[in-house]
């Protein structure tokens, strides 16, 4: 509101400066007096305005002002608001290769993110973020003709409450999926990363209830958390804890910086992974035994402003989650490929095998490959053009290949 409102003055006060009646000034070259005509030996000082005149349009400028903001206020218990939104708009054209040949052409909005951050001071604060979705059952699939809002983010950050380290308390970032959406995979408008996307490893989501400590060196950075484990959208019960983790060397020493990929050249290692015996967001088996995940992967990034690189390998053997369908192993590759301001070429590579001694769809594998070209229109918006091709007929009966146009927003 501060912002604003000097915003509106700043403007204002120009305006009276121009509209204000002047007057012409000339000086004796002599004895410097000043007179208000021209005449022998006097030199144009060029145009001046009345102070008084300007001071009174401004008196009157600003009580306009007030009597305008009377009508809108914003009032808080901290000093800072911060409001921000996401949205993900597009058209998919999906062409169906199964045996169903069900093609499908729809328009979409695939994210709606509204969100809230609430500064006490520069560093700690409580963020509050609302998704829209269109609820479907997932299960059958079937739509369920409604759009809904739930909440994806509530927790609170607290700075430095450890050497090097912050906690989020709450509804809060799991360990890996946000890192890598700012680090390795940079589209989750078209696709989420290789261990959520379902037609991919479809081991985990990006939040959950827990608590999550986020540590930030030069050289090393790190996301240590226990959660309830079913995500944000998922039904806990029992005492069993998910345990999960992020470990990263910085190689370059980029750690505590928010590095930006078409300006920073950074290179990053990582260490990730999650314990949880039982894991109620996906079926058990037929004997009841509990759904487990138990999964780690290995993680590389380099990136430099004309170029990205990135790759993952994921084992996840020791898991039986759902029925079996995420015990498995896979490896993800992508890469992004900046030819010209504004412009980049992408690509993904995506595989997952089930284990032969899985319950369910032993010996099975899916994969999936993504590629298109993206457009920066300006500083809050990005165009994508991109096919995505999936085979996940053996496991899901899904396969098909998709062609997608999205604009991603940000504000």
């Amino acid at each position: 509101m501060k912002k604003i409102t000097l915003s509106f003055v700043a403007a204002a006060l120009a305006t009276t400066v121009v509209g204000a009646s002047t007057i012409t000034l000339y000086q004796d070259k002599d004895t410097g007096a000043i007179y208000t005509k021209p005449g022998p030996n006097r030199v144009e000082l060029g145009e001046f305005i009345s102070a008084k005149e300007v001071n009174a349009q401004n008196e009157t400028i600003k009580s306009e002002m007030s009597k305008a903001l009377k009508s809108t206020k914003v009032k808080s218990k901290v000093k800072t608001l911060k409001f921000s939104g996401k949205h993900y708009l597009g058209y998919t054209f999906t062409n169906d290769r199964t045996s169903d040949d069900k093609d499908n052409s729809e328009f979409e909005t695939r994210r709606n993110y509204f969100q809230v951050k609430a500064y006490w001071n520069k560093k700690d604060y409580m963020r509050l973020t609302l998704d829209t979705f269109q609820n479907v059952d997932e299960t059958t699939g079937e739509d369920k003709n409604s759009w809904e809002v739930r909440v994806k983010y509530a927790y609170i950050y607290l700075d430095n409450i450890l050497p090097y380290t912050g906690v989020e308390f709450g509804q809060v970032h799991r360990t890996w999926i946000d890192w890598e959406e700012h680090h390795g995979w940079l589209y989750r408008s078209i696709s989420k990363t290789f261990i959520e996307d379902s037609t991919a490893a479809n081991l985990t989501n990006s939040a959950d209830l827990g608590i999550n400590f986020k540590t930030k060196m030069d050289y090393f950075s790190s996301e240590i958390g226990i959660f309830n484990g079913e995500g944000y959208h998922g039904d806990h019960s029992g005492t069993e804890m998910s345990y999960e983790w992020r470990l990263t060397a910085n190689i370059f020493g980029t750690g505590k910086k928010h590095v930006h990929p078409t300006e920073d050249e950074y290179f990053d290692l990582s260490f990730t992974g999650q314990y949880n015996n039982d894991n109620n967001y996906k079926p058990a088996d037929s004997l009841g035994n509990p759904s487990t995940k138990k999964w780690w992967g290995i993680h590389a990034v380099y990136n430099q402003p004309m170029f990205l690189i990135a790759g993952m390998y994921v084992d996840s053997s020791s898991s039986t989650y759902n029925k079996g369908k995420g015990r498995g192993t896979g490896y993800t590759f992508n890469g992004e490929f900046r030819p010209a301001k504004k412009w980049s070429i992408l690509g993904r590579y995506d595989y997952w095998k089930i284990e032969d001694d899985a319950y369910s769809h032993a010996g099975e594998d899916k994969s999936q490959y993504l590629a298109g070209l993206a457009y920066k229109y300006n500083k809050n918006v990005k165009f994508i053009g991109n096919v995505k091709s999936y085979d996940a007929e053996e496991i899901d009966g899904k396969k098909a290949t998709q062609y997608m146009f999205t604009a991603e927003v940000n504000w």
